[in-house]
């Protein structure tokens, strides 16, 4: 069941960068952390150099009730992500859940069992081959073409989404749709996840790879499920 999150959770992004919290409203403190808020926000101290996490704002999904001040506490499950996209994973040691469902109950009523999709504690697995590819830009570029296949899977899916970040520049990019004029076509675009089992293929055209420049690439593919709990896995493209 989910716990609130506090000011103490371990909040790790993909590249090992550890978060620090700040609760904007101090109002509860669980065993010695204050319960954060959405909106609350974090730094992290991100290793990657080319294009560091740096930091968050906590999102709610809106999926338990309760509030202080007007704003929804934040659950250990609920999907937050760093400011470059990248999803982060979010750990807490103490005991206070929060079972709360938007949904009023009617007086004289207990709460009824979460549903099953919310009460799921397992998370997507996400998975990709191949996970490194390699483009020569000159003289002859080569391969013509370059593709690789993420395959996602969850019992109760949601969403995923896919993101570039580029080294030595430093640049980053959702490329959930695609970039068909540029020649990096991503099917089934979009981000919607509805079935259990999906694969998510993404084609590179030579003119793509050679317009990322020469350097590393790393596209990171998430995949989050109706409790909010995510996984990711990256494939790293060397263009030289």
């Amino acid at each position: 069941m989910p716990q609130v999150l506090t000011t103490n959770a371990v909040i790790i992004c993909p590249h090992g960068g550890r978060g620090t919290s700040t609760a904007t409203a101090p109002k509860w403190s669980v065993s010695g952390g204050f319960v954060l808020l959405e909106n609350d926000p974090g730094v992290l101290a991100c290793p990657f150099v080319p294009q560091p996490c740096v930091g968050y704002q906590l999102k709610s999904m809106g999926l338990n009730a309760m509030q202080i001040d007007g704003r929804k506490v934040i659950l250990v499950t609920d999907f937050n992500q760093s400011f470059t996209g990248l999803p982060l994973t979010m750990t807490e040691t103490h005991q206070v859940i929060d079972n709360s469902t938007p949904a009023p109950i009617p007086a004289g009523q207990s709460a009824p069992p979460l549903s099953p999709a919310l009460a799921d504690a397992i998370k997507p697995v996400v998975s990709v081959t191949p996970p490194v590819l390699a483009f020569v830009s000159a003289p002859t570029p080569s391969p013509p073409s370059a593709l690789a296949t993420f395959t996602l899977f969850s019992d109760y899916p949601l969403s995923w989404k896919l993101v570039v970040i580029s080294e030595p520049v430093g640049a980053n990019m959702d490329v959930t749709n695609g970039l068909p004029p540029m020649g990096l076509v991503v099917a089934p675009a979009g981000g919607d996840w509805s079935t259990p089992s999906l694969a998510v293929t993404v084609t590179m055209s030579a003119i793509y790879m050679g317009s990322l420049g020469i350097g590393t690439h790393h596209f990171f593919m998430t995949g989050v499920n109706q409790r909010g709990l995510s996984s990711f896995a990256e494939m790293v493209l060397t263009v030289t």
